[in-house]
């Protein structure tokens, strides 16, 4: 049984334009569930839908196994953190931390302790006197958890949390959270539009686009086998390719290239067109004579990039321009006449 469940919900800012369209997602007790997806896709107003902070125009949001679509804030008991931490800079780390505690009227004995045991949690014993411009920015954001879990919330919702801090402090702090989260068991609902940063922590990925959910699923099967365009490229994918079926797992370009692929794809018919694609990385730019019917192609060097471990080639061929990446062994100039290869278990059918 879900703990969550949001059956199509549909949200209008203007009573036009729907930022969510019958949006439809479960997620189990203890997971943590990312929403994935650029500026504008609707992962925001998810997120506050589920907060209580927006009331949806249509659909319910079911939380174990109770409709609380219209059940406000104060009453819902889910613990919330900003992109701007939203501390507050008169009151100290303890007092920061302590303030749900207080609204509730607990007595002051058990706010003590419950502040102090979840700042041991979060690493910031020793620092409830200090106020927030004496910290740091992971810092802050550690009390901005700890705010957050210390009135024991039923939900965690995180919305883009990490996105204020350097790149250095980020790696460190996802990592924090992901440990914070799997120690205390508690559900978590993170807002990113860093692929990397959401990959790395989370049970289950939800890439949004337009107000709908293109692909949910776990990051290593997003990663691998996106379930459409729209997902490829904002995972990673740069080499797109117009095909049609012609046989079992036999695809044609419109240029007369053969492609294989290594999956079964049935509900493709013959003659149906779809869009392979394949990274840069999976390209072979190949140094040997073997001998290839499918998946071969010539091509002329256009642009050689630097990137450090590697170089990245964009090599003009039959079927368009294709990035293909390579290591530092051997260096291909502006001109030079390359064949590649692309591995039938590499092109993806989206």
């Amino acid at each position: 049984m879900s703990l969550i469940n949001l059956k199509d919900i549909t949200v209008s800012y203007d009573g036009k334009v729907d930022i969510l369209n019958k949006l439809n997602m479960d997620i189990q007790k203890g997971e943590l569930i990312s929403l994935l997806g650029p500026s504008g896709c609707g992962k925001t107003t998810t997120l506050r839908v589920i907060a209580g902070f927006i009331q949806p125009k249509s659909g319910q949001f079911i939380f174990d196994q109770d409709d609380y679509t219209a059940i406000p804030v104060h009453k819902r008991n889910f613990g919330l953190v900003f992109q701007s931490y939203a501390l507050f800079p008169h009151l100290s780390v303890f007092d920061n931390v302590a303030f749900g505690l207080k609204m509730k009227k607990m007595h002051k004995k058990d706010i003590k302790k419950a502040v102090n045991d979840i700042l041991n949690v979060v690493d910031l014993e020793g620092y409830s006197s200090r106020y927030p411009k004496e910290l740091s920015g992971g810092q802050r954001q550690r009390v901005a958890l700890a705010r957050a879990l210390v009135v024991q919330p039923k939900l965690l919702l995180l919305d883009e949390p990490l996105s204020n801090l350097d790149a250095k402090l980020r790696l460190k702090m996802r990592a924090e959270i992901r440990k914070l989260q799997q120690k205390l068991g508690i559900t978590t609902i993170f807002v990113t539009h860093d692929q990397e940063e959401c990959f790395s922590i989370s049970d289950k990925v939800a890439v949004m686009n337009g107000g709908i959910i293109e692909q949910y699923d776990t990051p290593e099967k997003i990663y691998a086998h996106p379930a459409s365009e729209f997902v490829a490229r904002f995972v990673g994918f740069e080499n797109f390719v117009t095909l049609t079926k012609k046989e079992d797992n036999r695809y044609q370009s419109t240029s007369g290239v053969t492609f294989v692929n290594d999956a079964n794809h049935e509900h493709i018919k013959i003659d149906e067109k779809v869009i392979g694609t394949i990274r840069p990385d999976d390209i072979q730019i190949l140094d040997d004579d073997r001998t290839l019917e499918t998946n071969r192609l010539d091509g002329v060097v256009e642009v050689r990039t630097y990137l450090g471990k590697e170089y990245q080639y964009a090599i003009q061929t039959e079927v368009g321009t294709l990035l293909a990446n390579a290591g530092n062994s051997k260096k291909y100039n502006q001109g030079d006449q390359v064949r590649l290869y692309l591995p039938s278990n590499k092109l993806i059918l989206v």
